[in-house]
């Protein structure tokens, strides 16, 4: 069930398609994602690295460069310290390469998931002062290491971090907060309050690719070497799910462009492992298909694999390591599938399907795979849900909630019962002692004050237009758009009173429904619907009659009509290509 919203902005635009020389639909969708200005409108539809921003305006960034071409001259021992997502990975291989490339001696250290969890913590601060390091960097993680962070100070290691999570802040009676940071030589975070760079949403790789600007001009090396990592950095930033606005725009664009014709074997393998054609590569095969590859070693084995891969030069090592990668994905997603109906049968089976938060307890369910099962849930009953599993004799897990509901607020005002949590408004991390699992519950879900209206996921439609509109010359405007996802989604386009003359259920899952559609003024159309088919039986037999549902699998005349919330595009197969509408949603 969606609650359909028609975005219907006051705006002149017919004169605007004339001066912009594009289409009214095309019009209105730059409109309703609030680029209206003839700059915004100039840097969105041509997103060239000359509207990046000057890396020095980031506090303590210049700061922590000057440190580290110092520890460069003065032949200092340089330890990265990263995550082992793919943000994690992509940061660390990227400030890898570039730190050996200006002859630093480097190494670097990824955290176990299960064995030491998220970031840097104490006992990689007292391996870093044995090996005698004397500069730790950090990568995508260290804004809320506090005790790591005096540990190392005390033990006079040179700590810089970068990060571009939020930092943890102290709630008062007043509603007023109080952010605290920790001890450290340099922070380089752009949520700070006192830093003024101009944008905020970078990813953690996207820090670090600011950082590495900036240190090849100081170190005169070409900037067309700094501006290679954005390949890399395009893949962090659409797997870590920020927003695909401003300079991550300019980043997955044009870091899009470079994988086309990457020279990194690691890469090449891991594409071609896929079965993707390098030339067709896109946002959607960077975070559904690259991304939980990469992501998946740290989830099963350690996320050292992962920089390896990105590192090596040896074809042969590549193949090798592109398919441990790609197995340990398909272990991940039977693990996924596993824990998930676990899940949905307590769910259903207990008092928790009443709950506005979800939270559930499964001893045995892989800790590396609780946060994505718990964004599974959350789909389902577009409800906020915690999952969480043993580990070592605590429960540890994962949160997801949806637009209307904070769960980092959430669980900050449970903070007592919690031994451990983190995160942002739209996802978390937590531990907690077995014991205090109900009296979580019950409590978090006692303040949950959401509007039931609010909980009905809403379907944003960009303009009511006939299917009959749909042209080529549309298409080739939207795709000119990408790439889509967080913050830049897909244009949705409506219409209504769409007839269904013939259906088809296709796939080896039987998951893909291909429809005849019949518009308003009985022009012919081909659909296509991925989505629960069963459901989708179960709408028409409803309010159409089991009669009108066998004539449409049978392709004969019917009397179903629809409105229809959908999105364009041109489907190529066996060299043919023809514009095809894919249903988003139908009612």
């Amino acid at each position: 069930m969606y609650r359909w919203t028609l975005k219907n902005r006051k705006v002149d635009y017919k004169n605007m398609s004339s001066q912009l020389r594009i289409s009214q639909e095309v019009c209105r969708v730059l409109v309703n994602r609030n680029i209206t200005s003839r700059q915004s409108i100039k840097e969105y539809l041509h997103p060239t690295f000359e509207n990046l921003h000057d890396p020095r305006l980031m506090l303590d960034l210049e700061k922590s460069v000057n440190a580290i071409i110092r520890g460069i001259q003065e032949n200092k021992l340089f330890r990265i310290v990263s995550d082992y997502d793919v943000d994690g990975v992509i940061s660390c291989y990227t400030l890898y390469k570039a730190l050996s490339r200006c002859g630093a001696r480097v190494d670097y250290v990824i955290p176990h998931r299960v064995y030491d969890g998220y970031g840097i913590n104490e006992r990689i601060v007292r391996d870093a002062k044995e090996d005698g390091i004397d500069i730790l960097i950090t990568c995508d993680n260290g804004i809320s290491a506090f005790d790591a962070m005096e540990l190392a100070s005390e033990l006079g290691l040179i700590v810089i971090i970068t990060d571009h999570h939020q930092l943890s802040y102290e709630v008062f009676e007043d509603g007023s907060k109080e952010y605290q940071k920790p001890k450290a030589y340099a922070i380089v975070n752009p949520h700070q309050e006192d830093c003024k760079y101009p944008f905020k949403s970078l990813c953690g790789a996207g820090v670090v690719f600011k950082m590495i600007q900036l240190l090849y001009e100081l170190m005169n090396l070409p900037k067309a070497e700094a501006l290679d990592f954005v390949q890399y950095t395009a893949i962090a930033t659409v797997c870590d799910i920020v927003d695909l606005v401003g300079e991550n725009r300019i980043i997955v664009k044009n870091g899009l462009e470079l994988l086309k014709s990457t020279e990194n074997v690691g890469v090449k393998e891991l594409i071609k492992v896929n079965n993707q054609d390098i030339q067709k590569i896109s946002a959607y095969t960077l975070g559904f298909i690259i991304g939980p590859c990469i992501n998946a070693a740290g989830r099963l084995d350690s996320s050292d694999i992962a920089v390896e891969l990105l590192i090596t030069d040896d074809e042969d090592e590549a193949i090798v390591i592109a398919s441990e990668l790609y197995q340990f994905n398909y272990e991940r997603k039977e693990l996924t599938e596993s824990g998930l109906e676990k899940v949905i049968f307590e769910i259903e089976n207990s008092q928790i399907k009443d709950d506005k938060i979800k939270i559930i307890f499964q001893e045995d369910i892989h800790e590396s795979v609780a946060g994505i099962i718990a964004g599974r849930v959350k789909d389902i009953y577009h409800l906020p849900t915690i999952v969480l599993t043993d580990s070592e004799g605590i429960a540890k897990g994962s949160g997801r909630s949806i637009e209307a509901y904070n769960i980092y607020e959430g669980l900050s005002s449970c903070r007592e019962l919690l031994e451990k949590f983190g995160g942002h408004s739209m996802a978390a991390g937590l531990s907690v002692q077995k014991s205090n699992i109900q009296a979580l519950r019950q409590k978090i879900n006692e303040q949950f004050d959401i509007d039931e209206e609010e909980l009905i996921p809403k379907l944003n439609i960009d303009a009511f237009m006939s299917i009959d509109q749909v042209n080529l010359a549309l298409i080739n405007e939207l795709e000119f758009l990408e790439p889509f996802g967080k913050g830049n989604s897909k244009p949705v386009f409506g219409d209504k009173n769409i007839g269904l003359l013939k259906g088809r259920i296709l796939g080896e899952k039987g998951n893909v429904l291909s429809l005849k559609l019949v518009s308003s003024n009985k022009e012919l159309h081909d659909g296509i619907f991925f989505g629960d088919i069963k459901k989708f039986n179960e709408f028409i037999e409803e309010k159409f009659g089991r009669d009108e549902l066998d004539k449409l699998y049978n392709g004969m005349n019917n009397r179903i009509l629809l409105d229809m919330a959908y999105y364009p595009k041109l489907n190529s197969y066996n060299g043919n290509e023809k514009i095809q509408i894919n249903i988003l949603h139908m009612k």
